[in-house]
């Protein structure tokens, strides 16, 4: 495949990171970043109380917000409007 642009991607201190879906509304953007972020505290949690099963449930929200997010998953730009729609509704919904 051949490399795209620095739209699809950021980097951050030298590495290169798929960036998010600029087509999510800011809004839905904003509510999956926060629970993307509550899923990493959740992660932090589990890891200082050694409570795999805890660890485990967080990290799988920590997946299903980057992936409504476009981060992870097929890549958003080879995706219809629909499809980019109905992922991050998706995981809104398995978030919520």
């Amino acid at each position: 495949m051949a490399e795209h642009g620095g739209e699809h991607y950021v980097v951050i201190k030298g590495r290169r990171w798929r960036a998010a879906d600029p087509e999510i509304p800011e809004e839905v953007a904003g509510r999956l970043r926060a629970l993307l972020m509550k899923a990493r505290r959740d992660v932090g949690a589990a890891l200082r109380e050694q409570d795999a099963e805890a660890e485990r449930e967080a990290r799988g929200r920590v997946q299903v917000a980057k992936v409504a997010l476009g981060e992870r998953g097929t890549p958003w730009w080879e995706q219809s409007g629909a499809e980019r729609r109905q992922r991050w509704e998706r995981g809104l919904d398995a978030l919520s």
